[in-house]
């Protein structure tokens, strides 16, 4: 008869649980901190659900959560391939300035035309940055993560910089670029969204997100470039020993993870903000798409589900200041899930301990 398995094996073996788990941990503590102000949990919590269950409230979640799926997807896919690509913001900045100027200058082009270069735009542009970190990499050694950082700067600079051009600067009193072409936006037509009674920046940038999801799924697991890119990321030593160019494989996730990235900032531009503002600080898609790689798991699939879960906590903690509670309660509950899944491989630590002292009572 086979023994039954004690509730450390099912933790320690159940990514899943892992990621229920610390969920439920960072709601628990954010409902600490609303007891130690005095707020009512119940009110607050039922302020955050109700506002993302309405068809309304559900289209904002739609729409808040895709440059999150798919920035999500981008780290996924580097983390798959044992690059950690915390360039992620960068490439989302560059992209989303490249669709910008392209929506722009081209804005004349009819629709079916100028979206398509706007997404184009926003993936070469994306796809470069991670490729000049990676080629640093590969060539001289430097370390990507440091690498990644100072790019990340550099594109906020020079997302600035572009933003002031004549031509490109908004012409009223608004530090910003001009709206991108009306023929770039990826918004609902007006009399649908008013019919339809959902969110007014309701768009079509959720079916871009789910092919972009099937995309990364199938890469990585239905194709021999997947193989070779989880081969380097599982053992790069094995990897290389058997034939597969560690730095070709480098160059390669770091060029699909940027266009990615570059990607979610096209859609954001082009489904929500339609111009980009001069900026005083990071935004942080990027770094958030860090923390939807990891409640999904890496995997496309539950990073698509992540990043819903994100975005509804994005949409619904902007109206807890509606019941007196702080909109920042949603960064310490996202705090703590995120600190709850980097020590979940604690559980793993602990059967291993177990299982080895068994082994020594074992040899006695």
């Amino acid at each position: 008869m086979k023994n039954r398995k004690s509730l450390l094996d099912i933790i320690s073996e159940s990514t899943f649980i892992h990621i229920i788990m610390a969920i439920l941990c960072g709601f628990i503590v954010g409902a600490g901190f609303l007891a130690i102000m005095g707020l009512s949990v119940g009110d607050a919590y039922g302020r955050l659900l109700s506002s993302v269950t309405s068809l309304k409230g559900f289209t904002y979640v739609i729409v808040y959560s895709v440059p999150y799926i798919v920035a999500g997807l981008s780290v996924a896919f580097s983390f798959k391939t044992g690059v950690f690509n915390i360039g992620a913001e960068g490439q989302f900045v560059v992209g989303s300035m490249a669709a910008a100027v392209v929506g722009i200058v081209l804005g004349d082009l009819p629709k079916p035309v100028l979206i398509p270069l706007c997404f184009l735009a926003a993936m070469v542009m994306g796809g470069l940055w991670g490729v000049i970190v990676a080629f640093l990499k590969t060539k001289w050694g430097i370390n990507e993560v440091l690498s990644m950082i100072m790019f990340n700067w550099i594109a906020f600079y020079l997302s600035n910089f572009i933003a002031g051009i004549p031509g490109i600067k908004n012409e009223g009193s608004a530090e910003a670029t001009r709206n991108i072409s009306e023929n770039a936006s990826m918004l609902f037509p007006k009399d649908f969204i008013r019919s339809a009674g959902i969110a007014p920046t309701a768009n079509w940038g959720i079916l871009v997100a789910i092919a972009a999801m099937l995309f990364v799924w199938f890469v990585i697991n239905k194709t021999t470039l997947g193989y070779r890119l989880k081969a380097v990321g599982f053992n790069r030593n094995a990897a290389e020993y058997g034939g597969i160019s560690v730095n070709a494989s480098i160059l390669t996730a770091l060029a699909i993870s940027g266009a990615l990235a570059g990607l979610a900032g096209a859609l954001q531009l082009m489904g929500m903000g339609n111009r980009i503002s001069i900026f005083s600080s990071q935004e942080g898609f990027g770094f958030a798409g860090i923390v939807v790689a990891l409640i999904g798991c890496s995997n496309a699939f539950g990073v698509f589900v992540a990043g819903l879960f994100y975005g509804a906590l994005m949409y619904g903690g902007s109206k807890l200041n509606l019941v007196g509670a702080p909109t920042q309660l949603i960064n310490v509950i996202v705090g703590t899930v995120v600190f709850f899944i980097a020590i979940s491989a604690i559980f793993k630590h602990i059967k291993n301990m177990k299982i080895r002292a068994r082994a020594k009572e074992g040899i006695k």
